[in-house]
């Protein structure tokens, strides 16, 4: 991972690789995307949360989710606090990047499209996920 700031879960590489699947840490650790429509949850609607896949801070909540059929999952809102934001001009393109607050995993970027009452969509790679149900 590219981005030197220290956050409260440290791992080293070693370490992730030992608790994700390689295409997770493709994802989180080296900021990697997923092929589009190939996440297990860009088409998934049950009632929860998703925690990072990385150190299972909450994240998202299903309240937030909606189909903006781009082939990733979508959410027009995140957790209080969840994520930091960080400006990435990688290929060729000016984009607001989204990472974990709590282990700086590369999540997705977020954009200013949103079908929603907030105007954003943040699109999120599934890879860098993992959905928590609520209790019944």
């Amino acid at each position: 991972m590219k981005n030197n700031k220290t956050y409260p879960i440290q791992k080293s590489d070693l370490e992730w690789r030992k608790i994700l699947n390689e295409e997770s840490f493709r994802v989180l650790r080296e900021k990697g995307t997923e092929s589009p429509f190939s996440g297990k949850y860009n088409e998934h609607y049950e009632t929860g949360t998703y925690n990072c896949k990385g150190c299972n801070t909450p994240l998202y909540s299903s309240k937030n989710k909606f189909d903006s059929n781009c082939g990733w999952p979508s959410y027009d809102a995140s957790l209080p606090g969840a994520l930091e934001y960080s400006q990435d001009h990688s290929h060729g393109m000016a984009r607001t990047e989204i990472l974990c607050s709590s282990c700086g995993g590369h999540q997705g970027h977020v954009f200013n499209d949103g079908p929603t009452h907030t105007g954003e969509r943040y699109c999120v790679n599934a890879a860098s996920i993992q959905f928590n149900p609520d209790e019944k």
